[in-house]
């Protein structure tokens, strides 16, 4: 399998901007081998993290999106029928073990509760993964590490994560960086000025404190980021804010209204 390692390497130094001790947490969790679990709201920062992270320790990164028509098959393999016959094709949590990579499950609560244990036995002191359909013990890599990630603000009842899974993870809580660091982000990421970065961040701060009153979620610097692109390109400052930071979010009339007011104080 060493040849297939090298398609799974992250080539470029991704760019992350870290807020607080996140770094030298996460490389200590990763050197002891613990699984980590990233939790916080969506666009914030947590696949670039990963992403960062595996460059960082000069590790494989296989990344899966949950979703919930994934099966424990899609994650650890399944047998296949072709003009040879039949073959075992491994998933990408069994390659990930197999050669030593960091593989992140994003959003992971999306996923069946009968897919995610599979994931148990990898993230206790056996770091096992029993393949049952092929009758094989995968022992983990010494360098494998799993991550997850998900939203706490769009858990309930019938999707959340189990104590029995969530226990076996150290966890990072991630959110939106304070707006100063945030500037600095969207104006790195996207080659606006400083004080254009800035007015973005302040439009993200106050369709932040609607959350929960008519928005669901709030602005995510994703989203800045790409506003900032598209200013970056000569796009009209509200055309762009309209584009990426009003009409994504929601279809409310009303909220549309507030928004765009919001958009309208700054530029």
């Amino acid at each position: 399998m060493t040849q297939n390692v090298d398609q799974y390497r992250v080539q470029r130094e991704p760019y992350y901007r870290p807020v607080h001790d996140e770094i030298e947490l996460y490389r200590a969790g990763y050197e002891a081998r613990i699984p980590m679990m990233l939790k916080g709201p969506t666009g914030c920062g947590k696949s670039r993290f990963v992403e960062h992270m595996a460059w960082k320790l000069n590790r494989p990164l296989i990344t899966v999106a949950c979703n919930e028509d994934m099966t424990a098959s899609d994650l650890v393999g399944r047998y296949l029928l072709d003009k040879d016959g039949t073959r075992w094709q491994d998933g990408p949590l069994t390659v990930a073990a197999r050669i030593g990579a960091i593989c992140y499950l994003d959003e992971v609560v999306e996923a069946r509760q009968d897919t995610i244990v599979v994931i148990h036995p990898l993230t206790d002191h056996r770091r096992v993964l029993p393949l049952e359909k092929k009758g094989e013990l995968v022992e983990a890599h010494p360098d494998f590490q799993i991550v997850i990630s998900y939203n706490p603000g769009y858990q309930n009842l019938m999707k959340d994560l189990k104590q029995s899974t969530k226990q076996r993870f150290g966890a990072l809580d991630f959110d939106y960086p304070k707006p100063d660091i945030e500037a600095e982000i969207v104006a790195h990421e996207t080659g606006v000025d400083v004080g254009t970065a800035e007015k973005l961040v302040q439009i993200a701060q106050r369709a932040r404190n609607l959350k929960g009153h008519g928005l669901d979620e709030g602005l995510s610097t994703r989203l800045l980021v790409y506003a900032g692109k598209l200013i970056a390109k000569g796009v009209e400052a509200r055309a762009a804010c309209t584009m990426t930071l009003v009409n994504p979010i929601t279809d409310d009339v009303d909220m549309r209204d507030a928004l765009d007011t919001v958009v309208k104080t700054f530029f």
